[in-house]
């Protein structure tokens, strides 16, 4: 009889802690009010997802080479990435770049697209840009070339020169997606969370698998060659000084892509821009610690304060 008692009490802990986070589950989803979400394609050809409908307008820049609007559990990651910015009252839009961009199209060609888009679908102004890694070489570009359509820029996890290294490995990486090499890609891209040519062998075991979501990909194979090649050819140095709107960096202090010395090197070239550099994280470390939506607002936040001071 004792030996049963304890048994019940053993299950009836975790049960009760089961029933417990399930209410409070259920609570804060019924809080928050649900996510409005749409999606559609612009007169060139750029595919955009809009989540919110807050009354200030985001735009997102992805990353790349090659950008799309994820589906499935990688899409709702994404999503849960970008909640911050919807939370504090704004539209996000997440917009690929063109589709079929013509051989030589360069970054700052890719500035003009979004500029484009911007006109078109958002009125002519958007209050802030965020470019996330190859988003954010696009960024500087579009601050420089189109003051008059944004208000503020963040070039997360980017800088205005790339290492060799970084180059190197994502010429190699969208290539092979081009090429339609998809476990090879998966071993590539492996490189960026498990560097090391002591992690090869374990890198090329797990290349299949990681190539699968690769294999889904909708981007066209001449568009990754034309990121490719243009971030091969990237150096903005000599457009960070015409930049007049506010800029905040955010990047890690090990990122593979951009060194520490490259991104203080973009702040001390853009007037009255503002840095973090979160130590100890690489690319892949900062981009999914959480921190940068929490710093992007807070900077928006301080901005205003200081502006109406």
């Amino acid at each position: 009889m004792g030996t049963r008692r304890t048994r019940t009490a053993r299950w009836a802990v975790p049960a009760a802690a089961a029933v417990a986070a399930t209410a409070v589950g259920l609570r804060r989803a019924l809080a928050t009010p649900p996510i409005t979400r749409r999606w559609g394609v612009s007169s060139n050809g750029m595919e955009y997802e809009v989540l919110g409908d807050g009354p200030r307008t985001l735009l997102f820049l992805p990353g790349g080479p090659g950008s799309e609007i994820p589906s499935g559990r990688l899409g709702r990651l994404m999503s849960r990435q970008l909640l911050p910015y919807v939370r504090a009252g704004y539209a996000v839009w997440q917009v690929t770049r063109r589709r079929h961009m013509p051989p030589g199209h360069t970054v700052s060609d890719m500035a003009d697209d979004y500029a484009r888009f911007v006109e078109e679908e958002l009125g002519g102004h958007v209050d802030l840009v965020v470019g996330e890694s190859y988003g954010g070489v696009i960024a500087p570009y579009l601050a420089a070339n189109h003051p008059h359509l944004v208000g503020r820029v963040v070039m997360a996890l980017a800088a205005a020169t790339i290492t060799d290294r970084g180059k190197e490995l994502d010429v190699r990486w969208a290539t092979a997606r081009a090429e339609g090499r998809h476990a090879d890609a998966g071993e590539v891209f492996l490189e960026y969370v498990l560097p090391g040519e002591e992690r090869a062998g374990l890198r090329r075991r797990l290349g299949p698998l990681a190539g699968r979501v690769f294999a889904r990909s909708s981007v066209p194979a001449g568009d990754l060659l034309v990121e490719a090649e243009a971030e091969a050819a990237f150096d903005c140095r000599d457009v960070l000084s015409r930049i007049e709107v506010p800029v905040l960096l955010a990047c890690g202090d090990r990122d593979e892509f951009f060194t520490p010395e490259a991104v203080r090197e973009t702040a001390r070239r853009i007037p009255g821009s503002t840095l973090r550099l979160y130590e100890g994280k690489n690319h892949m470390g900062a981009a999914t610690s959480g921190r940068i939506p929490r710093d992007v607002l807070a900077w928006v936040a301080a901005e205003e304060a200081s502006a109406t001071a």
